[in-house]
């Protein structure tokens, strides 16, 4: 990869809890030379769930700054309904865990919007990882962050009502992913009501009537696939609601 493109990719966010944002520019540098760049568009599947092929993991970027890259991670459960496990963001690694493992891919990861996609042979990167033991650092960093998100969500799931659990992880992206515009605070991730619903267990009725809740109370505008919150201060203080 070409200086101009590595001085491009380092101003651009990494939001915490991502692998590269673990890392100096160094390490990012080498790490995003080891991979492929593919440029995908929103919709598009960077990894399908059931797949065999456990060969290669994904890092991902931005392609301009002011829109981070995102990406949703869904499962579809034995009795047919699909959930969504979580979100990947500029910086994330996907993939990691088939090719750690050596089994099918696990879940499904599609592009939320345009991005690029660094192709890393798992074998490379497995050398890698092994030649700089700071990175396995890093990465059980990260992995253990998303565990420990999945794990809140799910007690989450039996704590509280739906407002509350939507508040709670508006709340919880904003803090992670979100960035000030005029208005309030852009939740940095493009996600529909009805996956915001997914994210938090609840049925599409459900959601919209705590969606409906929230805007009444002042806390969020949401337009199409983009929420800002009004007030995230005071979001927070719903949320924290028993």
């Amino acid at each position: 990869m070409s200086g101009r493109a590595s001085r491009r990719d380092f101003s651009l966010r990494w939001p915490a809890g991502t692998l590269v944002s673990a890392l100096d520019e160094g390490a990012r540098n080498e790490l995003f030379s080891l991979g492929q760049p593919q440029h995908h568009q929103p919709g598009a599947v960077l990894i399908r769930q059931g797949d065999p092929r456990r060969d290669h993991v994904l890092l991902l970027r931005s392609v301009q700054s002011t829109l981070p890259a995102c990406a949703k991670v869904t499962a579809i459960l034995d009795n047919g309904v699909e959930a969504l496990l979580g979100v990947r963001l500029s910086g994330d690694l996907v993939g990691e865990m088939a090719a750690l493992r050596d089994i099918d891919r696990s879940a499904t990861v599609t592009a939320c919007t345009p991005l690029v996609a660094f192709r890393i042979s798992a074998a490379t990167f497995f050398t890698y990882l092994n030649e700089h033991p700071r990175l396995w650092s890093a990465l059980a960093a990260m992995m253990a962050e998303r565990l420990e998100w999945a794990n809140q969500r799910r007690l989450e799931f039996a704590a509280f009502d739906v407002p509350v659990r939507l508040a709670r992880v508006l709340g919880d992206l904003a803090s992670r992913h979100g960035f000030a515009v005029e208005g309030g605070t852009d939740l940095g991730i493009r996600l529909s009501q009805p996956e915001l619903g997914r994210l938090i267990g609840a049925k599409e009725a459900a959601v919209n009537n705590a969606v409906r809740l929230l805007k009444l109370k002042g806390l969020l505008l949401i337009h199409y696939r983009q929420v800002i919150i009004t007030d995230l201060e005071a979001l927070r203080v719903f949320g924290s609601a028993s």
